[in-house]
């Protein structure tokens, strides 16, 4: 068997169907581990090299402190070494968790070390990813990682015990965790309800072809459909990438779905039998609004952007 037909069959035991809240199946491809392992090591490199500067920015603003306690200024300081030992704490707090938080809570759903490797954060139900649903995941992760870290690192002192042989039970059940699921889910994807997935792409996909659907004219009842900027304004890039893999499917039940879905989303009654001329030209505009958009600097995620 050659290397390129193993990987598209490795490929293809991760994918899986994602369903929206509108009732479109959308194809997706859930992480490898390799790339998962790969994210977090990035993304703690970077949380590592990002305090130790500023560590050492503290040392230095603190060693100017002590110099002129030295000469005999205790007293004009000592709030200044309060608030550096205040501050100190607080990025401590932040780069533990906001710094996972803040990129997750993001439009890209995505560290920087997954952004590297390509994946992100999706909601199982298709819905949107909360905030609930983030942080929860990511508070589980001292329970998986962090506490039995501890005790895995004090462990050597005797101090503990057992206690780091119980971490190393710990830790070792939770990182084999995603090995027993085919979904590659850790404990706090379960508990949050999500799985990582490859990022879908950025840029928009090719144009799709829709003979003159831009202009709205349908080649079956030669009915014309034009959309105002408040009815296109309705979605975004995501579900411009839906409709557009609905339409390359062409699939009738999917199609007729996603057209009374979008009729009523903006108000219109158009009857049936020309779902997919409509469906056609709301593409082709939405995508036109969109791309027009993007050169103004404005860009529109999803829906709820």
């Amino acid at each position: 068997m050659s290397a390129a037909a193993s990987s598209y069959q490795y490929v293809n035991k991760r994918q899986r169907t994602l369903v929206t809240p509108e009732g479109i199946s959308v194809p997706i491809v859930v992480a490898s581990r390799g790339s998962r392992v790969g994210a977090l090591v990035l993304d703690f490199v970077l949380l590592y090299v990002g305090l130790t500067i500023f560590v050492l920015l503290m040392s230095w603003l603190a060693s100017g402190l002590f110099d002129q306690i030295a000469d005999g200024m205790e007293e004009s300081v000592s709030g200044a070494g309060e608030f550096i030992v205040i501050v100190f704490i607080l990025i401590l707090f932040l780069a533990r968790y906001g710094y996972f938080l803040a990129f997750e809570l993001g439009p890209r759903g995505a560290t920087l070390g997954k952004r590297a490797t390509g994946i992100r954060i999706a909601a199982r139900d298709g819905g949107r990813l909360t905030a609930e649903a983030v942080l929860a995941r990511n508070l589980l992760r001292d329970i998986e990682l962090f506490m039995p870290l501890v005790f895995l690192i004090f462990a050597p002192t005797g101090e503990m015990g057992n206690a780091g042989l119980a971490g190393l039970a710990w830790f070792m059940v939770f990182m084999a965790f995603p090995f027993f699921n085919k979904d590659a889910l850790r404990a706090g994807d379960v508990i949050a309800g999500t799985w990582v997935v490859e990022a879908p792409r950025t840029k928009l996909a090719e144009a799709l072809s829709t003979q003159g659907a831009a202009r709205g004219q349908s080649g079956v009842t030669g009915a014309r459909y034009d959309f105002g900027d408040e009815e296109l304004s309705v979605y975004g890039e995501h579900e411009l990438q839906t409709l557009e893999q609905v339409l390359r499917d062409g699939r009738g039940e999917a199609i007729s779905a996603v057209h009374a879905t979008i009729c009523g989303k903006i108000g219109w009654d158009p009857g049936a039998g020309d779902e997919r001329a409509f469906l056609e030209a709301f593409y082709a505009q939405l995508r036109a609004k969109l791309e027009n958009d993007m050169r103004f600097g404005k860009r529109k995620q999803n829906k709820f952007a």
